[in-house]
């Protein structure tokens, strides 16, 4: 039988250097392909640093925690002697200083350390977007595969542009610095997984990958966790977004001029889901703005209450200037929320006719069409429903996980040829 089409448990090694399950796009997509994987019946290990991925109990977790500088709790520490006395560790504090991000470089130095002697335990190994030189030394020993969820070159465009300050601009080049590692190293594996066509264009241009390369997984959306509470009547004019990075790219710095421009005409309510950073330009925009009486922030919560406060709103908002995949824009959808969104990266790929789509890095156009939205309650409905149906016809992480033992299949055939 031919390797691809081997019906065979595979043995999995996942990588992921930092992976919040609440916060940020890895994260939820770890917990998720893990998973599907495990479901599908193949062995899966993951690998990961902090915070903790709180991963389903039945999959094996092994911590690299590493310094852990950005730990919300106790955030930049400064390290022991002892820890310094580590050669890594020191490394990982030494870009910290220097106002570097060194996270995946520092983790995949220590994936290798860790698995070097355990190499025949596993198949493949897939690297969920660390990227580091660590990768590129595993890859010569066993097939080695990652997923890029976006080019991160387009972050750095973005946080550069954003910024008026010389030195703000430098500290924003000097931050994304670990993109030169991600180019070179991704250019050397034999494949590379991600999650939509305008990622891999974009990744294929940037990173100066063949397109052949590439396999495209759409992601999946937890339909057990994002779903239509009917007996929750929407609250009129209530809108909701989330904040899963309080970063330019995620443009709600456009969302909250749009607010403004609505509060003259209309009474509304935004509730952002997420916290913004203490005295952030987040924070000094409402004020200037004069909208903190149409802003509420919920902090941190758990995913029932999610549901109820995307079953709450009227209209779900996504004003990212750019995304990968988009999984707010899904999981709204698989809330039945009617969705405007940017057209930013692959916005435009997830939201399909379900929504209203308007360009990005423009508040006059979201102002628009969540006021149109707002005032047109059947339509509105009715783009609720096509949401909801589209992400149960495309987006799940069975189908996911499928493409992905494939992708994973093709690289072990070729590191045989090898």
């Amino acid at each position: 039988m031919s390797p691809m089409k081997d019906p065979s448990p595979m043995n999995i090694c996942l990588l992921s250097y930092r992976s919040n399950p609440h916060c940020g796009g890895q994260g939820v997509y770890l917990k998720n392909i893990s998973r599907a994987l495990k479901d599908l019946g193949h062995n899966v290990e993951v690998i990961s640093g902090p915070p903790d991925p709180r991963l389903d109990e039945d999959i094996p977790l092994h911590h690299l925690w590493g310094l852990d500088l950005y730990n919300p709790e106790d955030p930049f520490r400064v390290p022991t002697l002892k820890e310094l006395s580590h050669p890594i560790n020191l490394m990982e504090w030494l870009g910290v200083s220097t106002m570097g991000f060194p996270e995946p470089f520092t983790f995949g130095l220590r994936a290798y350390n860790y698995l070097k002697t355990r190499l025949r335990t596993y198949d493949i190994v897939h690297d969920n977007q660390s990227l580091s030189y660590g990768i590129w030394a595993l890859n010569k020993r066993i097939p080695t595969i990652a997923t890029i969820h976006h080019p991160i070159t387009v972050d750095r465009k973005i946080a550069i542009r954003s910024v008026a300050s010389p030195l703000k601009k430098l500290k924003a080049w000097r931050w994304h610095s670990f993109i030169g590692m991600q180019k070179r190293v991704s250019r050397t594996l034999p494949g590379i997984i991600t999650v939509s066509k305008s990622a891999q264009q974009d990744i294929s241009r940037d990173f100066r990958i063949p397109e052949d390369k590439f396999t495209i997984v759409p992601n999946g959306i937890n339909t057990k966790l994002f779903y239509p509470i009917d007996h929750i009547e929407r609250e009129k004019n209530r809108i909701i977004v989330t904040n899963s990075a309080d970063t330019p790219l995620k443009g709600l710095i456009f969302l909250f001029r749009a607010v403004a421009e609505l509060d003259k005409i209309q009474d509304i309510s935004l509730t952002v889901v997420g916290e913004p950073k203490k005295d952030g330009d987040i924070v000094e925009l409402i004020l200037k703005l004069g909208i903190g009486h149409r802003v509420n922030f919920t902090g941190r919560i758990d995913h029932r209450e999610f549901v109820q406060q995307y079953a709450r709103a009227a209209v779900a908002v996504v004003p990212s200037v750019y995304e990968g995949f988009g999984l707010p824009a899904g999981e709204a959808m698989a809330c039945g929320v009617p969705v405007i969104s940017t057209t930013g990266g692959a916005l435009p790929e997830v939201v399909g006719d379900a929504g209203i789509l308007v360009q990005p890095a423009n508040s006059a156009a979201l102002a628009g069409a969540i006021r149109e939205l707002l005032n047109n309650p059947s339509r509105a409905r009715k783009l609720g429903m096509a949401g909801y149906r589209r992400v149960q016809k495309h987006f799940t992480w069975e189908k996911a996980a499928e493409k992905t033992v494939a992708a994973y299949r093709e690289a072990i055939n070729g590191h045989r040829r090898i």
